[in-house]
Formats: C-alpha cells, structure tokens, sequence
C-alpha cells in the first residue's frame, strides 16, 4: 500500500461532507425564509404613527470570473435599502425597502407607517 492511497480514499469523503454542509445550509436558509414570511402572514396589519429616523444603504459587490481564454472579470452589485423609524412609545423598528420607497423618503417625516411583521407595506406622509 503506497502511502498516496489513503489521501487518495479520503478525498471523496471529504468532498461529499462538504457538499452534504452546503446542501443543509441551503435548506436551513431556505426554511428560515419561509418561516419569516409565514410569520409576517400571520401577523396583524397595523397602521401607526411614526417619524423617520434613519436611513441606511448596504452595498453587496460580487465578482464573477469568467474562463474564457481572456479572463474578464465581471464585477456586479446589488443595493438594499433600509430605513428606521420610530415609534410614539420610543421604539423604534428597522424595514427593509424599494430603491423607490426609500428615494421618497427623507429623515425626520412624519407620517402613518403601515406594515405586516418585518414586512414594510408602506408609509403616508403627514404635509405639515
């Protein structure tokens, strides 16, 4: 038995482990998804006053390599778009919007914030 032999039987172990974690990750990712979105079902629409408190971006950038004989290398980016507000009792709730929704909204407007859970439905400016 030639000392490479047991690396050699080992590898395919190895490599059905990993895939064996990504795969449960995916479903377990997968599952918290659902159960995000069957819990905003569940949960009450509610319409409230509210004053917007902060507004954030977060920019993902995701490189793609490509393996043609000239190695382009695409990059892309996706933004998300949050927005805090605050509540008359103090608390404050953090949603997660449209480029459009967010574009229309500015700290410090008061307004009605309508939402389902984590689920942002909207926001109704009061023109003082």
């Amino acid at each position: 038995m030639y000392p490479g032999d047991a690396m050699f039987n080992i590898v395919p172990i190895v490599v059905m482990i990993g895939f064996i974690v990504v795969i449960g990750l995916i479903v377990i990712n997968m599952g918290k998804g659902i159960s995000q979105w069957k819990k905003n079902e569940d949960s009450p629409r509610l319409s409230v006053p509210a004053i917007v408190k902060t507004k954030r971006t977060h920019v993902s950038k995701h490189t793609h390599h490509h393996t043609e004989p000239h190695h382009h290398h695409h990059v892309s980016s996706s933004t998300s778009y949050y927005v805090t507000f605050e509540f008359e009792s103090g608390d404050r709730s953090e949603f997660a919007l449209s480029g459009n929704d967010y574009g229309q909204l500015a700290e410090g407007d008061q307004g009605k914030l309508t939402f389902q859970g984590t689920r942002y439905l909207g926001f109704e400016r009061i023109r003082g």
